[in-house]
């Protein structure tokens, strides 16, 4: 699987001991796994959660202070948005659940993850993140929930960039 395979050898380095070389592969292996997990459930359980009144609740402020993003509002309300933010985050999930497979669905869900979390990291750019009783660099609440989006953005970028190399390589 491409998800489990990298441009370099594994463990197969001139400094690496050779007991070591298995090793090294399962950890960078296991690794690569619990990374591209670490995409797809929040993708898949905070998409699925969109269909909820709870969360189409907590998108109010998101949605709604945030200028790029506001248009949705009245093109598709607050439900409707919440719907189709949703069903894109479903949809990404289960793109990249077939990238170890499939090239094509790996450029496909990288971009779109890549976007959603681009969007969301963008978010920390016009609302309060900072903790207002202690500031910069103490999180509030909303800080705290989009910052793990960094690392989320970077593996959706390794996922486009592996992806399209596989694609240019001859790879489906």
């Amino acid at each position: 699987m491409a998800v489990l395979k990298t441009s370099e050898p594994e463990g197969q380095d001139e400094t690496t001991p050779r007991p070591w070389a298995r090793k090294i592969a399962a950890i960078r292996k296991a690794g690569r796994i619990v990374a591209l997990t670490g995409v797809i459930l929040p993708l898949l359980m905070i998409g699925g959660m969109k269909f909820t009144r709870v969360e189409i609740e907590a998108l109010r402020p998101l949605i709604g202070g945030t200028p790029w993003l506001a248009w949705m509002y009245p093109v598709f309300g607050e439900a409707g948005a919440s719907y189709v933010l949703g069903v894109v985050e479903i949809a990404t999930a289960l793109l990249l659940i077939a990238y170890p497979w499939s090239a094509r669905a790996g450029v496909a869900g990288g971009a779109l993850a890549a976007l959603i979390f681009l969007v969301t990291c963008s978010i920390m750019i016009v609302l309060p993140i900072w903790e207002p009783a202690l500031g910069f660099p103490a999180l509030g609440p909303l800080g705290q929930f989009l910052i793990k989006d960094i690392a989320l953005l970077g593996i959706a970028l390794v996922v486009l960039g592996e992806s399209l190399n596989r694609l240019d390589r001859g790879a489906t």
